[in-house]
């Protein structure tokens, strides 16, 4: 079966989408000609040093860069520029700036930059400060931030607060156009499919864009041809389970941010922090980002050998060699070496935390809701009385009936509840599979693997791997299933059971541009796990597919659940 297998085809080079978004970026600094202080939303520090850094916006005349934070500010300059986000309480912040430098005398020119774009509410706001004149606004169409050869984000976190649980569909129109400008540059797509309310409206919306374009790009040759679009809503189980692939551990540990992660002192064995990007240009991550944790010290140990073998070669050379070794080798070698002991570092930190962690004990905690919502509620505030709210507002915890007892199935699965999630949703996996029939689900699609003995995760056979062998991630196995029956036919009990709307739109003609249909665009819509990305990674190398994930922003299960954290106001 193997030898049959197609290979996968070659991924489009997606940092275009990094130099279109620079050069808008310098277009717009250069409106406001001069030298200006720019001030920057914290949120959007990582994503901008990714796509233009300091020394590249010192060349455009920034003479001072400041984190946005809500207090004065001390400029001498005579121009300030403002990069948000359209939120509210930002531009507010700013009024109140402007408003402080009128009444003290003081004459500058302000710009405001909204990224991805700005929003009616921003230009009310002005208006009701009574600054609306004295500024001047434009949008950085900043749609999508290539973190990797394979992954795209938004980096919109809120999307899924927004509006899963508060059921604002502002971004909808961000997410289509960020299809469309895909589509543009590397379209024209040929058929999309989806499930999902979100994904319906979003598909909608830019299939009217691309109505727009009147077939400008009809018969060209694209690079990708499928998008398959899913809401986080669908499947809320896969984030909930403690991920056990190395860059998922890694994000559950350290927090991975658009890209890079810091590595504190117990990992670097010394006093000093490093951060570093992950993705494929690091050659060790390339190879154990997608494994199961229980492989990977034994691979880094073999690489350790290997590299001390590439070193030894030193040894007898004469000058000549020397020259070229040095020239050629040793810069790289170095390099693979920096970065080989900081993953056996993170290796050594991640296990050290882990095994402080008693299952059984958090297991036994899940079993007493009604009493630990009572001592969660007097120990961090009756505000999280909310949060409670809104975790059942979002479908994420229906309290179980006295006496439910979990099937065997659910049991197992339970395990995998996120020990992050235990503290706040406690027995919240058991009543999400009764409220989501995760019972019929489960038996439709297989998700639990029926295997004779130990499950093998040196060398896996399905994408339940990155669960250990307990659980194949649903939004993995429904994409899978369309895949293969080329269409929702078959799987009708599957979307009433989820209670979902799915849809399947042809764009171009059947059989036209065959090649580009094995690259297919995965969009995430509220967020996607690394589980996921090496679930679909996996299934791709077996079905001589290519995945892109698109997403709104990475996601785990203690994000989802901050996001559903109500604070004092």
């Amino acid at each position: 079966m193997a030898s049959e297998r197609l290979d996968a085809p070659e991924l489009p080079d997606f940092t275009i989408l990094k130099r279109l978004a620079r050069d808008q970026l310098i277009y717009l600094l250069e409106q406001l000609p001069g030298k200006k202080d720019l001030f920057i939303e914290p949120e959007l520090m990582s994503p901008l040093d990714r796509i233009a850094n300091v020394s590249i916006l010192k060349q455009h005349d920034i003479d001072k860069l400041y984190k946005l934070e809500n207090k004065p500010i001390y400029s001498n300059a005579d121009q300030l520029c403002f990069l948000i986000r359209p939120r509210v309480k930002h531009v507010k912040y700013i009024a109140s700036l402007v408003n402080a430098d009128k009444k003290a005398g003081v004459s500058r020119k302000y710009k405001i930059i909204f990224s991805p774009q700005k929003f009616y509410t921003c230009d009310m706001i002005l208006e009701q400060e009574g600054i609306y004149g004295d500024v001047t606004s434009d949008e950085w169409a900043f749609y999508l931030l290539p973190l990797d050869d394979d992954i795209i984000s938004m980096e919109l976190p809120e999307f899924y607060r927004d509006y899963f649980l508060e059921g604002d569909q502002r971004w909808i129109g961000t997410v289509a156009r960020a299809l469309h400008l895909l589509n543009s540059i590397f379209g024209p797509m040929s058929k999309v499919y989806g499930i999902g309310r979100c994904s319906k409206m979003t598909y909608d919306l830019c299939k009217e864009l691309l109505d727009e374009e009147d077939n400008i790009q009809k018969g060209r040759k694209p690079d990708l041809g499928l998008v398959f679009m899913i809401d986080r809503d669908v499947d809320y189980i896969t984030p909930l389970c403690s991920q056990v692939v190395y860059e998922g551990l890694v994000d559950d540990i350290f927090r991975i941010k658009c890209g890079s992660v810091e590595l504190g002192p117990e990992v670097t064995s010394s006093d000093k922090s490093v951060k570093i990007l992950l993705n494929s240009q690091d050659k060790v991550f390339e190879e154990i980002r997608n494994e199961h944790f229980s492989n990977v010290f034994s691979f880094l140990s073999q690489k350790a050998r290997n590299l001390q073998s590439q070193y030894d070669k030193r040894r007898g050379m004469d000058i000549k060699q020397m020259k070229t070794f040095v020239s050629q080798e040793l810069k790289g070698l170095k390099q693979e070496h920096r970065m080989l002991s900081l993953h056996i570092g993170a290796c050594e930190s991640i296990m050290k935390k882990k095994t402080k962690q008693d299952f059984q004990e958090l297991l036994k905690t899940e079993h007493y809701y009604r009493s630990l919502k009572t001592q969660y509620l007097q120990s961090y505030g009756p505000e999280h009385l909310l949060t409670f709210s809104n975790l059942k507002r979002a479908g994420l915890l229906t309290e179980q009936a006295p006496g439910e007892a979990l099937t065997a199935v659910e049991s197992r699965v339970s395990k995998l509840v996120t020990d992050k999630a235990v503290g706040k949703l406690t027995d919240a996996f058991s009543s999400l599979a009764k409220k989501s029939h995760f019972r019929g689900i489960s038996k439709k699609l297989g998700l639990i693997p029926r295997v004779d003995g130990d499950y093998d995760l040196k060398t896996p056979k399905d994408m339940a791997y990155v669960f250990s062998g307990a659980y194949t991630p649903l939004s993995c196995k429904i994409i899978e299933q369309v895949l293969m029956r080329k269409g929702w036919t078959g799987l009708e009990e599957v979307t009433r059971l989820l209670n979902s709307i799915e849809f399947a739109e042809q764009l171009a003609e059947k059989n036209s541009f065959s090649d580009s249909h094995r690259t297919i665009i995965v969009v995430f819509l509220g967020g996607c796990t690394f589980s996921e990305i090496s679930a679909l990674r996996f299934l791709g190398k077996e079905i001589g597919y290519r995945f892109v994930f698109l997403t709104t922003a990475i996601t785990n299960g203690a994000r989802i659940l901050e996001s559903m954290t109500e604070t004092k106001s």
